[in-house]
């Protein structure tokens, strides 16, 4: 990887040193002594030849001189100068000596793009380790992404079911208010009709001659239910003293109340026994 960038500069640099040489020589060739024109070209060079090699040795030190570079660049473009010049006063190719004139810059520039790959160089190891974090990180994207679709997908089937079943038992609510709601309506036209009061009236038998009792539709509607420490509080009554308190509340009128009133007004009282118990307490009483 190094030699991909070294290598154009070296060449490059080559190529700018030589050309730059031979312009010198030609050039100046015409004015002094050939030697002296060599001198001055090899000085060019080598002045640029110099201060490059010395930033080659402060980069591998990891350091840098910005005088070094500024002089560095100070013979780069004195070569590209020089070579304009002899481009712009050559009688003959002016302008194939002009389009060469940028070689030592473009030098210059590649060993500035390669001590940048230098600088930012890593070694195998650290390539590998970061190719296998990033490619760790791309299996728990690919990771997470499906979990969410899936957990998307369980979420969606969970609602449709919890939709569906929700639909059936309000259409099952629905039917079974719209068949409760004909029976009452049909119960209560049944109760209020006249002749079927008659007959109601004739099977509800008194319980005390006498008293006719009035067949009432039940009550449709919540309930209060009785608490346990209410039922709790009063101790269980003997035979004798459920008999006791059934004939004292039976008798406490003329006529004797009804088994009905007589039971709401033993439980109003705080008494506490079973429904059969106050049945047959009252069946003994009153035979």
């Amino acid at each position: 990887m190094r030699a991909k960038t070294v290598l154009p500069a070296v060449a490059m640099t080559a190529v700018s040193m030589v050309l730059t040489l031979a312009v010198v020589v030609m050039w100046l060739g015409t004015a002094v002594p050939w030697l002296i024109a060599l001198v001055v070209g090899l000085g060019i060079d080598g002045g640029w030849l110099a201060t490059l090699a010395y930033e080659r040795r402060l980069a591998a030190q990891g350091d840098h001189s910005r005088a070094v570079t500024a002089v560095g660049w100070c013979f780069g473009l004195l070569a590209t100068g020089v070579l304009v010049a002899h481009a712009v006063t050559a009688d003959r190719s002016a302008g194939a000596w002009l389009a060469v004139a940028w070689l030592p810059v473009a030098a210059k520039a590649l060993w500035l793009v390669h001590g940048l790959w230098e600088c930012t160089a890593l070694t195998p190891r650290a390539l590998e380790s970061i190719r296998g974090i990033q490619q760790e990180a791309r299996d728990d994207a690919a990771v997470a992404r499906a979990r969410l679709r899936a957990e998307a997908a369980t979420e969606e089937t969970r609602l449709t079911a919890v939709t569906g079943a929700g639909a059936r038992v309000a259409r099952v609510q629905a039917e079974t208010a719209k068949t409760l709601s004909a029976a009452w309506s049909t119960l209560e036209t049944t109760r209020a009709s006249e002749e079927t009061g008659k007959a109601l009236t004739s099977v509800t038998t008194p319980v005390t001659p006498g008293v006719t009792p009035r067949w009432d539709l039940p009550v449709w509607g919540p309930s209060e239910p009785v608490g346990s420490p209410a039922l709790e509080a009063a101790p269980a009554l003997t035979d004798d003293a459920l008999d006791a308190v059934v004939d004292e509340i039976r008798t406490s009128r003329t006529p004797p109340l009804s088994y009905r009133e007589m039971a709401a007004r033993f439980r109003t009282a705080g008494h506490s026994a079973s429904e059969v118990r106050l049945r047959a307490a009252w069946k003994r009483v009153a035979a």
